[in-house]
């Protein structure tokens, strides 16, 4: 009898401990290049990387800018910088190698094993101390950009507009087909997994900032209720920065962009750069936005090198 329950024990054990929480800190960079569109090594990304505390990350823009670059036509050139970056951090890294409107020199690097991709390369698979996890991590169209099309600001053919649901038609038709791609990927592999993440420079904002409340600080110039992020709320993702910071009046977490002034009639600050999650049990502990020392960064990074900031954050499972 005492050996039952002694066995019964065990058992109990050793499903409270399969069951035991994860805590990942996830992060989405625009590395712009990691460097080489500045003539650079890769220290620096190296450095922030490090300061965001990061155990995975989605990297966007991993190849060098075509010289010119112009909205309508910038495809990356030279070899990717993602393997040097996960080297220095002894790190795995997988570059998400196939040609698709979801993709711009995307690539995964990661303190944990990376297993097989999903069909239309958009995401992999993550060995996290024995737990299925996939991340996704993608980069939207910019061209036409809803912002600057509200805002009379040139950039590329598209004519301007005047109203949110212009800007939501817009925006649908210009990152819709990626969303699509991403959907299908998402439902061809992600069945039993312990948690799915997308990671990625949207270049488009998010329906959480461009609020009445925003609109009435004088952040946005209307509301829009933007269909990228909605389309993942709706799937049962979470925005992990707005779920630990609400309020976009309070938080506007600008991350594009360092260089530029914030008062500046031919652009337009923007939050366009995300980490979502979705898991059984998921709780976000933290979120930060990581870039150059100055207001709108939560962890500093001298020097910043890249034209986005980045994001990262802590979540359980």
């Amino acid at each position: 009898m005492r050996s039952v329950v002694l066995s019964f024990a065990l058992a109990m054990m050793l499903g409270t401990s399969a069951q035991a929480e994860t805590t990942l800190n996830v992060m989405s960079y625009n590395v712009w290049g990691g460097g080489v569109n500045e003539g650079k090594g890769v220290e620096e990304t190296v450095a922030a990387i490090k300061a965001a505390g990061a155990d995975i990350v989605g990297l966007q823009e991993t190849r060098r800018e075509p010289d010119p670059c112009l909205p309508e036509a910038c495809a990356a050139v030279g070899p990717s910088v993602a393997e040097a970056i996960a080297k220095a951090l002894g790190w795995h890294y997988y570059d998400q190698t196939k040609t698709n409107n979801a993709l711009w020199a995307n690539a995964v690097i990661s303190r944990y094993p990376i297993g097989k991709a999903s069909p239309n390369d958009l995401g992999v698979a993550l060995d996290v101390s024995g737990k299925s996890v996939w991340l996704f991590n993608i980069h939207h169209d910019d061209e036409p950009y809803q912002p600057y099309q509200l805002l009379s600001i040139e950039y590329g053919p598209a004519p301007f507009i005047k109203t949110g649901a212009e800007a939501i038609e817009y925006a649908k038709a210009t990152r819709g087909p990626a969303m699509d791609l991403l959907e299908a990927d998402m439902k061809a592999v992600t069945d039993g997994a312990a948690a799915v993440f997308v990671t990625g420079d949207f270049n488009e904002p998010s329906h959480q900032d461009w609020t009445a409340g925003a609109v009435a600080a004088g952040q946005h110039p209307v509301e829009v209720n933007w269909p990228t992020t909605r389309r993942l709320t709706d799937a049962g993702f979470v925005d992990a920065y707005r779920a630990v910071f609400p309020d976009p009046v309070a938080k506007p977490a600008y991350t594009w962009s360092p260089g530029s002034d914030e008062a500046a009639k031919d652009d337009h600050p923007d939050r366009i750069d995300f980490v979502f999650a979705r898991a059984p049990g998921l709780s976000v502990v933290k979120a930060a936005i990581v870039g150059e020392d100055g207001p709108r960064s939560d962890i500093k990074v001298t020097p910043w090198p890249s034209d986005h900031r980045a994001v990262v954050a802590q979540v359980k499972f």
